[in-house]
Formats: structure tokens, sequence, C-alpha cells
């Protein structure tokens, strides 16, 4: 596959779906997903409770330092993530997500399979998720 927003949150932005993700607002975070266990399908998985049984780890902090148009227009940015001692199954995916505090609410925003470090086996240690110098994603 290739890196994606998921079209239940392109819809959103467009207005044609239900829920709506406020990317300054909410609260960002990201998860780790082993695709042995589930593969993330950005065209059809809406909600967290899709793909949240492929979790490795546990989901990152709130993503920090939030911008929108700031790297350039329509460049979604944050701070780096890092996972703190992960272990378990290998990790094919980073996921960007809306933690509403129910998987079942919880909006998927973005997916990226294909980045230096994917995918990578945990075995104890922390990893740090860079994201690219020109931002996270580009509308």
């Amino acid at each position: 596959m290739a890196n994606a927003l998921y079209v239940a949150f392109r819809n959103g932005v467009l207005g044609s779906h239900a829920t709506r993700v406020d990317l300054d607002a909410d609260t960002i975070k990201a998860a780790l997903i082993d695709h042995g266990t589930d593969t993330p399908a950005p065209t059809t998985d809406d909600f967290y409770n899709d793909i949240s049984a492929g979790l490795v780890g546990a989901l990152s902090s709130a993503l920090a330092s939030k911008t929108i148009g700031t790297v350039a227009a329509g460049v979604f940015d944050a701070d780096n993530v890092t996972f703190t001692a992960v272990s378990g199954n290998s990790v094919e995916s980073v996921n960007l997500l809306k933690d509403s505090g129910n998987s079942a609410t919880s909006d998927l925003i973005a997916y990226f399979d294909t980045a230096t470090g994917l995918p990578v086996t945990p075995n104890g240690g922390d990893i740090t998720v860079t994201w690219a110098a020109g931002g996270i994603f580009t509308f």
C-alpha cells in the first residue's frame, strides 16, 4: 500500500461525513500497527476500532506543537513522537487518529507504511517517529 489519508477523514473535511476532525483543537495521537494482526484499509476504515486489534505497545501521547499552514499552505505538522519501551509484534504502519476516548468514535486520519525504518521489530526500546521536514501531510 502507500501512505494515505483515510477516505472518511477526507470526506469529513469536505463536509460529507457525520464527524469532523479539528486538527488544532482535538487530541491527535499516533498508533503503531502490526499488519499480521490487523491491516488498516484507508479506503474503508473510519474509526480506530477498525484497526485497534493490531496496536503494538500503546497509543502515543497527544501530538504536541500542532500547526496548520505554518510549514507551508495546507500542511499539517507537529513535533516528532516517541513511543517508550515498545515490545511485541512487528510494526508495519504508523497511523494518526483523533482520540475521543472511545475507539468506536476515534476518527482515523492518516496511514503511513512507506517511511524510513518501517517495518520495525520492537526490542523493548523506544521507537521515535520523525515526521518529514515538510510536514506530516498536505491537503
